[in-house]
C-alpha cells in the first residue's frame, strides 16, 4: 500500500470512529426501520414540574387561578386536593385568602370564591393565568385591566351559589364548566414554568425541620407538618380527604404595603410587593433550605438562589411536584421546629 493510500485509510477510519461516537452521544434509539432517532425530553406539567402522562403539557382552557376563602367562615372548602399549586397572601383584617392554581386537573365543584386584589398581578401573571373570582373593587379592576389580567365571575359558565352555605361564602364553581367554556375555539401553547423545579437529588441537604409555624398577623398562623412524606396544614379548613398534598412548602419574607383604599368594613386593604428581593426558605423533606428569591417585575418569573460553601450564590430549584407557596409579610414570623 502507498502512503498516500495509508493516510486516505487511516483518514476514513478516522472519520467513521468520530461519526458513531457523535452518534453514541445523542440519546439516540432505533425506529422499525433500524434508523436512529433523537430522543425528546420528556413533557413535564409548568406547575408542578412532574412528567406528563399523555405526552402533552398544552391545554385549550389557560391556567385558572381561583381566588378561595380562607377563614372558618368557607369550611369546608372544595376542590383543592386537585389544584397544583397555592398561593397564601394577606388580606385585610389579618386574614389569608389562597390562589389556588388549577391546570393539569380541573375539578368539578370548587370554592368559596371570593374577591381578587392587586396582589394577584403578581402572582399570576408568570403563568398567563385567568383569574376565577367573585369580583374586585373597583380600583382593582382598574388595575387588573392595566396589567391584562382577564378573569371570569358570578354570570359566567359554571358559577352557581350554594344554598347550604350563607353569603358571601356561598359562591361556587363548577371549574370543569369555566375550563370548557375558555377553550372554545382555541389552541394555546404551553405556559412557562411557573417555579425553577428540579429533581430532589440537587437540593441541599439542609437543616432538620419537621414542622413550621408561618405568622401572617395576630390573627392568622398557618402551622404545617411534615408526615409521610408530604407537608399537612394542621389548621386546614379542606373538606376531608380533599387536603392539598404539599410535597413542599416555599415561603417568601415579602414587603407589604397599601392597596390606597379600604374594604367596606373600613379596614385598610394590604397590598403584597412581589417584585424586588427577599428572603426566602424552602421545605422539602422534612428540612430546610434557607434561600432568597428575586423577581424583576410583575410577569416575570420567580428566581430563587442560596450560598454555596465559598459563599457565592448558585441557583436553587425546586423539587418537582405539588408546592404550597407562603407570602410572609416581613412584620410576621417564620418559626421551625422538629416533632
Amino acid at each position: 500500500m502507498t502512503r498516500r493510500r495509508t493516510r486516505r485509510a487511516r483518514l476514513l477510519v478516522g472519520l467513521l470512529l468520530g461519526a458513531a461516537l457523535a452518534l453514541a452521544g445523542c440519546s439516540a434509539t432505533p425506529d422499525e426501520a433500524g434508523e436512529p432517532q433523537q430522543r425528546t425530553p420528556p413533557q413535564t406539567w409548568p406547575l408542578t414540574g412532574l412528567r406528563v402522562g399523555d405526552g402533552s403539557t398544552a391545554r385549550k382552557h389557560p391556567v385558572l387561578v381561583l381566588k378561595m376563602d380562607n377563614t372558618a367562615s368557607s369550611a369546608p372548602q372544595r376542590g383543592l386536593s386537585s389544584a397544583d399549586l397555592v398561593v397564601e397572601e394577606l388580606v385585610e383584617g389579618g386574614v389569608t385568602r389562597l390562589a389556588a392554581f388549577y391546570y393539569s386537573d380541573v375539578p368539578g365543584e370548587v370554592g368559596p370564591v371570593r374577591s381578587m386584589r392587586a396582589s394577584d398581578i403578581g402572582i399570576v401573571s408568570p403563568a398567563d393565568a385567568t383569574m376565577v373570582t367573585s369580583g374586585a373593587a373597583r380600583q382593582t379592576i382598574a388595575r387588573l385591566a392595566e396589567a391584562g389580567v382577564p378573569y371570569v365571575t358570578e354570570g359566567s359558565a359554571g358559577f352557581f351559589r350554594d344554598a347550604a352555605r350563607r353569603a358571601p361564602y356561598n359562591l361556587m364553581t363548577d371549574l370543569s364548566e369555566v375550563a370548557a367554556a375558555l377553550s372554545e375555539g382555541r389552541d394555546r401553547s404551553r405556559p412557562v414554568d411557573y417555579l425553577p423545579f428540579g429533581p430532589a437529588r440537587d437540593l441541599p441537604k439542609g437543616q432538620p425541620a419537621t414542622s413550621v409555624a408561618v405568622r401572617f398577623s395576630p390573627a392568622h398562623t398557618t402551622n404545617w407538618v411534615y408526615r409521610e412524606g408530604r407537608y399537612a396544614d394542621t389548621g386546614s379548613l379542606a373538606a376531608a380527604g380533599d387536603e392539598f398534598p404539599a410535597d413542599s412548602v416555599l415561603v417568601l419574607r415579602v414587603v407589604v404595603g397599601d392597596a390606597g383604599y379600604l374594604d367596606p368594613a373600613g379596614n385598610t386593604v394590604p397590598e403584597t410587593v412581589l417584585t424586588g428581593d427577599g428572603d426566602a426558605v424552602l421545605f422539602h423533606g422534612g428540612r430546610e433550605v434557607r434561600a432568597t428569591w428575586s423577581k424583576e417585575d410583575l410577569g416575570a418569573p420567580l428566581v430563587l438562589s442560596r450560598q454555596d460553601a465559598e459563599g457565592g450564590a448558585v441557583p436553587l430549584t425546586v423539587p418537582r411536584g405539588r408546592t404550597w407557596i407562603e407570602l410572609v409579610p416581613l412584620a410576621g414570623s417564620v418559626t421551625v421546629g422538629l416533632g
